[in-house]
């Protein structure tokens, strides 16, 4: 394969996989936060008991979680399907994306925020601060470094499902890898794209480390 041919087809599968990680994992903080903070307010020992609700959502957050990522994406390709019309591609695997990550986002949150000083709580609860205060002011700011470096781990592990997304037409890097390292046995372009996303792997787990760091109010 001439090298301008094989820059041009890394150069697109690169732009869809960054398209699909960081669409995929914006809509899925959208989501997912707020999940994660009611799993804490609704805990047993949260500020906001909800036995039911935090037992239902729990459950499916669970759920959804163990499904494996190509076997759920396999399963609701038909869903996909109805909603945009079609079931591959980089908008089906964004869609799928979502589904998949949008769950995860939320058990990091849960443990991200259940791991603040309950006496902080505590404190604001008796200085009469209301249950969003406590949940913008004191929650989600004492856990900042926390969730940055959970947003790390998000867009990390989205990274790797949507190269997994190749398997099935998915689009990005992972599917210039299967449609020619894998059908094509051109094992160079295979092995380009591994090292493609390998460096991408460890820009943004450099970034999310920084940006943590700079912001904990910690320090």
């Amino acid at each position: 394969m001439e090298t301008s041919v094989l820059i041009g087809l890394l150069w697109t599968g690169l732009l869809e996989t960054l398209y699909m990680t960081i669409v995929s994992t914006l809509v899925a903080y959208i989501i997912g936060l707020p999940i994660g903070v009611s799993l804490v307010l609704t805990d047993p020992n949260g500020i906001r008991p909800v036995s039911w609700y935090n037992k239902i959502v729990g459950f499916v957050v669970n759920v959804i979680r163990s499904v494996p990522f190509l076997i759920l994406m396999i399963a609701l390709m038909p869903y996909v399907r109805m909603v945009i019309g079609t079931g591959i591609g980089t908008q089906a695997t964004v869609a799928v994306l979502i589904v998949a990550a949008a769950p995860f986002v939320a058990r990091l949150v849960e443990q991200s925020l259940k791991e603040v000083d309950p006496g902080v709580i505590e404190a604001a609860q008796s200085m009469g601060a209301s249950t969003l205060t406590i949940v913008t002011k004191v929650l989600l700011t004492e856990a900042r470094p926390s969730l940055l470096n959970g947003a790390a781990v998000s867009t990390i592990t989205i990274l790797g499902y949507s190269a997994m997304a190749g398997v099935v037409g998915g689009g990005g890097l992972g599917d210039l890898a299967i449609k020619y390292g894998m059908y094509r046995y051109e094992t160079t372009i295979m092995w380009i794209t591994v090292v493609v996303l390998v460096i991408l792997v460890q820009i943004l787990q450099e970034i999310g480390i920084k940006v943590a760091h700079k912001l904990d109010n910690r320090i």
